[in-house]
């Protein structure tokens, strides 16, 4: 049943979703507390280095955060987020990111994204997160038990 409630909420979130939508991302999976997002690497991705640009592979871990806290479909934001770039993704690649809950406690939550290609780690991301007041779809009280 949560893991339904994900699927509805993450739709009605990707249907809103332009910034998303528009650098490629793709929402492979939701669940309760959990995402995976891909994104291709383009060619407008890459900086003066040749490698992606860290801002992009920022986006889509805080892409697959935001559908993981959101999950139970309750309103939730980033209240502060940190990434660590482990190694440099380069245009053609396929980065995945998984978001999975660490915990939460009253109206904050604690998650970890890590952003891959293939095998190989490309940045760690934690975010924390704040509920606010309201729902992204409406829901029944069958729901929410």
């Amino acid at each position: 049943m949560a893991d339904d409630l994900a699927a509805r909420v993450a739709a009605a979130m990707w249907a809103e979703d332009t910034a998303s939508a528009g650098l490629g991302m793709r929402l492979v999976e939701v669940a309760d507390g959990f995402a995976r997002l891909e994104m291709p690497v383009r060619e407008d991705m890459v900086n003066g280095h040749g490698i992606a640009h860290g801002g992009f592979v920022f986006c889509l871990a805080d892409s697959a955060f935001a559908f993981a806290c959101n999950s139970r479909n309750l309103v939730t934001v980033a209240q502060t987020c940190d990434i660590v770039f482990v190694a440099p993704a380069k245009r053609g690649d396929l980065l995945v990111a998984e978001a999975r809950e660490r915990t939460s406690f009253g109206r904050n939550g604690i998650y970890d994204v890590t952003v891959r290609r293939g095998d190989e780690v490309i940045a760690e991301f934690r975010g924390r997160s704040r509920q606010l007041s309201g729902t992204i779809i409406a829901s029944t009280d069958s729901e929410e038990s």
